[in-house]
């Protein structure tokens, strides 16, 4: 090994060829990595959505999600699943175990063939179910653009298509969802009674139009050797055409225009959008797994400049609601210019205890060190993020503590007088083993982090991975470049210039103080002894006493924020559109001069950290704002009475997104049960608990009661007496309150179906409904009425589903100044517990950021004792003892009190990302000790005393042990001042 390294440090050319490549092919690995905020992973989520029109919440419960709850019970490696069945729509939610990407995937396919099984039982008029995997990527829009039109028409109809359709053909777009979309439909209106007054009925006209319109491909015929296509063609999509058809069953004296209008329009709405006042189509662009944010955002940019210089033609223009480009780029600049700084800083340290020449000889190894790191990150297709850069950040001091050691070594030689190739060797045969076992158990502590499992530790594995990776590249750099450069610029030696005596006499200063603190120590140990547990005793005071606060997932927000509007169940889409945009305007007022770069106002749906939430009687408000100016929860505080007091709506609530992986609210609470009445009761004195536990806010659940409902039963007797079949009725109910899709065409590329339907002003009220009277096969009238047994019911808006029993959520926000999530959840068990017998059938299921943290402070727990057990394992073979380890680990509590000091000073919280730097730090902080007990060993070898080899050890590596703690310290003192900025 001696010669292998003599033979590449006295090869200049091929080390400075390998020095130059390894730059070259770094910088473009760094310049090609597609830009982020957050790393691309999967949440091992999966979104199943089913639709079934008209249907009550209680048909799509028992009709739609429980048979597919039931058929998903046998898929295995479930984590949880939630449901919720609402007024024609089922949506369920499955969330993975911590898997494979090869298990997901196998368990993904069983989940589809499960679900497939499930369909058999499903109504006809229901869909398909439709399978959304949500990831990193399409989780949250990558940009929110709307598209405005002058009028709610078909201009903006098509317009909003050809925007869709054009950008999704772009590779780096996953998707875009539409919102307040319709899709084209060729509407057949008919009035009951006209109908009646000529013996037809709804079916009638369902069947003619059914009959009439389909186009048919009759084969070929041979006309005289050649060969002639033969096609019907009834299809249309000219409404004057459907007016023509001939009724079937009369002499064609009754056509369809005499009994009804066809229009071409669109279909009904279960969505408003309003930009300015103005109607709109909001678009979610949805960026491609692993694409560049910010090149997709700048190619959507440049598109939104090219429709909107069409738009006097167009008649619409396109608005950027909000965009991650900012804050992508933002945090991107400010991770750069810290790491920049913080190079600057550890350049400045090695300048001052080692002169310009050998600090630049060490620092530029930074660089090399760096650029072999995204030429490794390149090759196993990472991404530029927050994440990766937060990793070098952090290895940024680290990565010269081995050259500093080298180095210093070298430069102790060169001062004593040896020079050349002699120096460089004896410097590398002293300190090999130390600067190997030290980088070694740091990369023990970091590796075993990206074990963590859940979504944190899916953000959160490419940190380990950074560190580690340029850790083991810093081997090479300190071994074979640093010392090949040293010998190559300092063959003279060190400088004797004033500043190198300045700089001898405040080294001899050092060894000279800490010396004699030394010699005191060991004189009087057991106060040295006292004076460390005294600080530790107050560390762990702090802690017990609630000093350092706790909040678990601490992070940025995103610079975005919803408002949350409710309306009574049952309000009209267009009644809650008033009461959304009378809060906008309301929100609007509380905005400073260009605080917000876009509002847009929505009804029909509201948008949540994990899925969306559907409704009439929902409504929100997006407010994108601008990089600069008041914290979101400032302006979210300081709108709250202003919106509370807006007449209307039943409740109004703010939702706050924050950077890093997706999580729950703080307090999420499954009350879980059969019957909804206990169910209620139940959940409303969890609200009860909540309200009167401090620092809790923004209370809410996702139960409500839905609209009346008709419910009508056949009876019998009257059926009989009228010669209907039932399937006869049930199609004219249906086509008098829905309609009935009975065709479809083409046209432009789109599918435009024809819906039979009664004129809806002739359906004003439930009696007018029951008054409608069919045509019976004997040529008489009766009434919906005589048929039916007919009663009025309140249903359920919503209802909902955790692991496969019927669920009301309960969730609130903390303020974080006053407690923590898992304060607040504490009191709500303990105040729950007495009244537990009074719901015997219900359990709570605490969830939320609680199991999230449970799951993550668990694993940490474990990782950390593992990483110790690595880190001992490399030690006690380095030194052959088992005793020396220990002596050496006895420093990680000790740089884990200066962490709770450091948090008490600065009033940060304690989080999981602290957690998750303690472990890393236990393998910064026993690095000092290695090398210090590697010396205290050589000495002791050479027949040194245990007293004198500590003493002299201690003070020949206070210097190199100084020099590397301020190079760690300079590589992260960039962050905490922000002089780069906070992202």
């Amino acid at each position: 090994m001696r010669g292998l390294a003599r033979l590449l440090i006295t090869n200049p050319v091929l080390t400075n060829l390998t020095f130059v490549l390894v730059l070259a092919m770094g910088t473009l690995s760094y310049l090609s990595l597609p830009r982020q905020q957050d790393p691309t992973i999967n949440f091992n989520w999966i979104v199943i959505v089913t639709s079934w029109p008209g249907a009550s919440a209680s048909d799509i419960e028992t009709q739609l999600t429980d048979p597919m709850e039931e058929a998903i019970q046998r898929v295995d490696d479930l984590d949880f699943v939630s449901s919720y069945s609402r007024e024609g729509l089922s949506s369920i939610l499955v969330r993975f175990e911590d898997i494979s990407e090869d298990v997901f995937e196998r368990r993904l396919a069983d989940l589809r063939r499960e679900v497939g099984t499930a369909e058999d039982v499903f109504p006809g008029e229901a869909s398909d179910p439709l399978f959304i995997e949500i990831t990193s990527s399409n989780a949250f829009p990558a940009t929110t653009l709307a598209l405005v039109g002058a009028g709610d028409d078909e201009s903006l109809r098509k317009q909003a298509e050809l925007i869709e359709n054009e950008l999704e053909r772009r590779p780096r777009i996953d998707r875009v969802d539409l919102l307040a979309f319709a899709e084209p439909e060729l509407k057949v209106q008919f009035d009951p009674q006209v109908l009646a007054s000529r013996g037809l009925s709804p079916l009638d006209l369902a069947n003619t139009v059914q009959l009439f319109f389909r186009d048919l491909a009759a084969g070929e015929l041979d006309v005289g050797g050649t060969s002639w296509l033969v096609r019907l063609r009834g299809k249309s999509n000219a409404p004057e055409d459907v007016l023509q058809f001939p009724m079937v069953g009369r002499d064609g004296s009754v056509r369809v225009g005499d009994v009804a209008t066809v229009i071409r329009t669109q279909a009904e709405r279960s969505e408003l959008v309003r930009f300015n006042g103005q109607p709109a189509v909001m678009m979610a662009v949805m960026k491609a797994e692993g694409a560049n944010t910010l090149e997709l955002v700048d190619e959507v940019r440049d598109y939104v400049a090219a429709r909107n210089a069409l738009a006097d033609v167009t008649g619409t223009r396109l608005e950027l609601i909000d965009d991650q480009t900012i804050p992508t780029r933002k945090a991107l600049s400010i991770m750069e210019n810290n790491a920049l700084i913080g190079l600057a800083l550890v350049l400045l340290v090695a300048w001052v205890f080692l002169g310009l020449r050998i600090a630049i000889l060490t620092a530029i190894g930074i660089p090399f060190i760096l650029a072999a790191t995204f030429w490794v990150l390149g090759g196993l297709n990472q991404t530029l993020n927050v994440t990766v850069l937060l990793g070098v950040v952090i290895a940024l001091g680290m990565l010269v503590d081995d050259a500093v050691v080298v180095v210093e070594a070298i430069y102790y030689r060169m001062e004593r007088g040896v020079r050349g190739l002699n120096a460089v060797m004896d410097a590398l045969a002293e300190t090999a083993a130390p600067v190997t076992a030290a980088v070694l158990t740091t990369v023990a502590a970091f590796m075993p982090l990206m074990l963590l499992p859940g979504i944190l530790g899916k953000f959160m594995m490419v940190i380990p991975l950074v560190v580690s990776v340029a850790l083991l590249i810093s081997l090479i750099e300190a071994f074979w470049m640093l010392p090949a450069h040293v010998l190559s610029a300092s063959s003279d030696g060190p400088s004797t210039g004033w500043m190198q005596r300045l700089r001898t006499r405040m080294t001899r200063w050092i060894r000279r103080v800490y010396t004699r603190a030394l010699v005191k120590a060991i004189r009087y140990p057991w106060v040295a002894i006292a004076v460390v547990i005294t600080v530790l005793a107050g560390a762990g005071g702090l802690l017990a006493t609630g000093k350092i606060r706790a909040d678990f997932f601490a992070s940025d927000p995103i610079r975005v924020f919803y408002v949350n509007v409710d309306s009574e169940p049952g309000t009209r889409l267009e009644s809650t559109l008033e009461m959304v945009l009378a809060v906008e305007s309301v929100v609007k007022a509380g905005l400073e001069d260009n605080e917000a770069r876009g509002v847009i106002a929505y009804a029909g749906q509201q948008f949540t950290e994990t899925e969306p939430l559907r409704g009439s009687h929902r409504g929100q408000i997006l407010v994108g704002l601008n990089p600069e100016g008041r914290e979101v929860s400032d302006i979210v505080d300081g709108l709250r009475d202003a919106v509370d007091s807006v007449p209307g709506p039943s409740r109004v609530t703010f939702l706050q997104l924050a950077g890093g992986p997706p999580a729950a609210k703080p307090i999420s609470i499954k009350v879980r049960g059969s019957e909804y009445g206990e169910l209620r009761a139940a959940a409303d004195q969890v609200k009860m608990i909540l309200a009167a536990t401090p620092g809790v806010k923004d209370i809410t659940d996702d139960a409500q009661e839905g609209r009346m409902a008709l419910e009508m039963a056949f009876n019998a007797d009257q059926m009989s007496r009228s010669g209907l079949s039932p399937d006869v009725v049930a199609r004219n109910l249906r086509m008098l309150v829905d309609g009935e899709i009975v065709a479809s065409v083409q046209d432009a590329g789109e599918t435009v179906n024809v819906r039979v339907v009664a004129n809806q002003s002739q359906m004003d009220s439930p009696e007018r409904l029951l008054q409608t009277q069919l045509a019976t096969p004997s040529g008489g009238l009766v009434s919906l009425d005589d048929l039916m047994d007919v009663t009025r019911t309140p249903t359920l808006g919503t209802i909902r589903h955790y692991n496969f029993r019927r669920a009301i959520t309960v969730e609130a926000e903390i303020d974080a100044e006053i407690t923590d999530t898992v304060t607040a959840n504490t009191q709500v068990m303990t105040a729950w517990a007495p009244m537990q017998s009074q719901y015997p059938d219900i359990d709570l299921d605490f969830s939320g950021e609680l199991d999230d943290i449970q799951e993550s402070l668990d694993s940490i727990g474990v990782l950390f004792l593992f990483g110790l057990g690595v880190m001992y394992l490399i030690l006690g073979t380095q030194f052959k003892s088992y005793g020396q380890p220990v002596l050496i680990l006895v420093t990680v509590p000790l740089a884990f009190t200066g962490v709770i000091l450091g948090l008490f000073v600065t009033g940060n919280p304690l989080s999981l990302y602290t957690l998750y730097g303690v472990v890393a730090l236990s393998g910064i902080a026993v690095n000092s000790a290695i090398v210090l007990i590697s010396a205290a060993n050589d000495r002791l070898r050479l027949g040194m005393s245990l007293k004198h080899a500590t003493l002299y050890a201690a003070r020949r590596r206070v210097v190199p042990i100084v020099i590397t703690v301020l190079t760690t310290i300079a590589g992260l003192f960039s962050w905490p001042p922000a002089w780069a900025g906070s992202p």
